[in-house]
């Protein structure tokens, strides 16, 4: 089985620390919770990460391997570092229940993914209905573009993302003080699609198809935004109705 339709969970979740070291990593929900929307029947659902956004580094890899294993996964990655580790790599990522996408770099992400023509093997993923998913970059990337620290310190636009979903996409909203005010200029001055989304850490957005279905946190202060822009160029922010999964 696979989900009902095209699905995406993009989040600003990240792992906890369980407490015994930097690598020692507790998965929350909505890991369990992307396994249930692919509707797939096994019983150790079928996960690959994609760690490209941090240049497919061992050790956050071996940490998500892990904590997923201890929540009931059957945990793959795709490496692109310093090749594909799968021969085979559309038959290996058409195979799983979720592919999830970490965080780092968006901009240094999408341009390797390109390189090997992985947008069309995601793309083709994502429609026959493997769950796609993230964090941070792996949240921006399916949308036109939002604010990342992919170029340096401060904050800039991303405006190459995949655009499967044509929204604008901030993150982490609640953690940086640019965050927010720079989101709403570069939605004012056109750098950014005139509507868009943006969650605070704990929260994520789940789109069926192209269309926001609802906004999830795994923490009581998390929120999602809905950001349009007006005619007269301002920008209004809706709170979204959280789900608390």
């Amino acid at each position: 089985m696979a989900a009902d339709e095209p699905t995406i969970v993009a989040t600003s979740m990240v792992f906890r620390r369980a407490g015994a070291g930097p690598y020692d990593w507790a998965a929350g929900p909505v890991y369990r919770y992307a396994g249930e929307l692919a509707k797939t029947g096994r019983r150790r659902p079928r996960l690959c990460f994609l760690g490209q956004a941090g240049g497919d580094d061992i050790g956050p890899r071996a940490a998500l391997y892990a904590a997923l294993n201890a929540e009931g996964f059957e945990v793959s990655h795709l490496a692109l570092f310093p090749m594909p580790n799968h021969r085979d790599v559309r038959a290996h990522l058409l195979a799983q229940d979720v592919i999830w996408v970490g965080g780092g770099s968006v901009a240094n992400m999408m341009a390797v993914w390109r390189v090997h023509d992985l947008p069309s093997v995601l793309h083709e993923a994502w429609q026959s209905g493997v769950v796609m998913g993230g964090v941070s970059a792996g949240s921006i990337c399916w949308t036109l573009g939002g604010t990342t620290d992919s170029f340096g310190p401060d904050l800039r636009a991303f405006t190459d993302g995949l655009g499967w979903l044509p929204y604008a996409n901030g993150v982490h909203y609640d953690a940086e003080e640019q965050r927010r005010p720079l989101m709403h200029r570069l939605m004012r001055e056109g750098v950014l699609a005139p509507h868009g989304y943006a969650t605070d850490n704990g929260a994520g957005l789940v789109f069926r198809g192209t269309t926001l279905a609802e906004a999830i946190a795994d923490r009581d202060a998390a929120g999602a935004y809905e950001l349009r822009r007006t005619g007269a160029g301002d920008i209004v922010e809706t709170p979204l109705p959280i789900v608390r999964i």
